[in-house]
């Protein structure tokens, strides 16, 4: 199916950008071009919102009003981009949408700090959150959701703190470092192979952990070990077929997973509400997800 309208701008929108594997890429001054967009951003009341520190690791949390349970936000940004001010918004709609409160982890990113500093970070928020409920006055189950790399480090946490969370949501996850399936040649609008490439590359400390399941989790042996688990992928996305993979591989090992294809979307679509009707529709299914699994 063609790209939808609104993805098609965006994709000529981005034909101007320097490519993130160009020489003359400037990983510092896109970080801070990232955060200023973001701040522009309509942000929606949420009330509570309070920066904490998770045993170290910066986190924010969103306290809707009656809030039960509470989320664990995982960013995307390909592990080297974004933090949780660019997905402050997000994360309020988020919270806002589901009713339950939603922690949003600041992990270390490459290639200051590579693998496997982000999913160590992430298992140290969780850690701190189990240990802090109280405290909080959060009660309710654990849930865990990211987009694209945040995906793929959401998955990672699930897999790596079994019995934690009640259910994962995984938005476009990012999870095979050899590019194999056929998607990144037929599905690129908008996202290079080439580029995702470039954030393995900064991601993986050596070449032995782009086979390590923690980094690579498709092929993890512990892939039936997860509890319901919800998987979306963008029709014109190169990682769209590695996350259909993860839904089969999930069902297959016995997992009740639900995989949902956004028809004529880009990789990317989720954070965008002012520029993707089906954005909101998006978080409202990975709210009504969990409210299925309350």
């Amino acid at each position: 199916m063609a790209l939808y309208p609104q993805s098609r701008a965006a994709v000529e929108a981005g034909l101007s950008e320097v490519p993130v594997f160009d020489p003359s890429f400037d990983i510092a001054a896109s970080r801070a071009a990232a955060v200023s967009a973001a701040a522009a951003d309509e942000r929606e009341d949420v009330d509570q919102v309070t920066d904490v520190d998770a045993d170290g690791v910066r986190c924010r949390l969103y306290r809707p009003v009656n809030s039960h349970g509470v989320i664990v936000h995982l960013h995307g940004g390909g592990f080297v981009f974004h933090d949780i001010d660019v997905h402050d918004a997000a994360a309020r709609r988020l919270a806002n949408r589901s009713g339950r409160a939603v922690l949003s982890v600041d992990y270390r990113r490459p290639p200051e700090h590579r693998f496997p500093a982000a999913p160590d970070d992430a298992d140290t928020a969780v850690r701190w959150l189990s240990r802090s409920r109280a405290e909080l006055g959060i009660d309710g189950p654990t849930y865990v959701h990211g987009d694209s790399a945040g995906g793929n480090l959401a998955l990672v946490a699930a897999l790596r703190n079994p019995g934690v969370f009640r259910a994962v949501a995984l938005t476009y996850p990012f999870l095979d470092p050899q590019a194999g399936f056929e998607s990144y040649r037929t599905a690129t609008d908008g996202f290079d192979p080439a580029e995702a490439a470039w954030y393995w590359e900064k991601y993986a400390a050596t070449p032995a952990d782009l086979v390590n399941p923690d980094l690579a989790p498709l092929l993890s042996d512990r892939l039936g070990s997860l509890p319901p688990t919800l998987v979306v992928t963008s029709e014109h996305d190169p990682l769209r077929d590695e996350g259909e993979e993860l839904a089969r591989l999930l069902a297959e090992a016995g997992v009740e997973v639900v995989g949902t294809r956004y028809l004529g979307q880009l990789h990317g679509f989720w954070r965008h509400v002012d520029v993707f009707d089906a954005a909101d529709p998006l978080t409202r299914q990975i709210a009504g997800f969990f409210a299925q699994h309350a």
